[in-house]
């Protein structure tokens, strides 16, 4: 089940390219273009993606909670991937 729980979610534009940005250990976009990322700002970008998942996740649980669902089963629903 380790594999079916939400690690990031990237819901918007931003979080998208930082994960580009991450991913290539590069400035992929605006006057830094091509040059490396610092440790700072590759902290920076992870902080970001990390945050909108715990946002989301937040989201679900108390959606669950407000459904009447325990709070064994909020903790699963707000960790599972959303079906495609």
């Amino acid at each position: 089940m380790a594999n079916l729980l939400r690690r990031w979610l990237t819901p918007n534009k931003r979080a998208g390219r930082y994960a580009e940005e991450r991913k290539a250990k590069v400035h992929t976009h605006g006057a830094k273009e091509g040059k490396e990322l610092t440790d700072f700002e590759a902290g920076i970008r992870s902080g970001y993606l990390q945050c909108q998942s715990d946002h989301a996740g937040l989201y679900k649980y108390k959606k669950a909670m407000a459904e009447g669902k325990s709070k064994k089963e909020a903790k699963e629903i707000s960790r599972a991937k959303k079906a495609k």
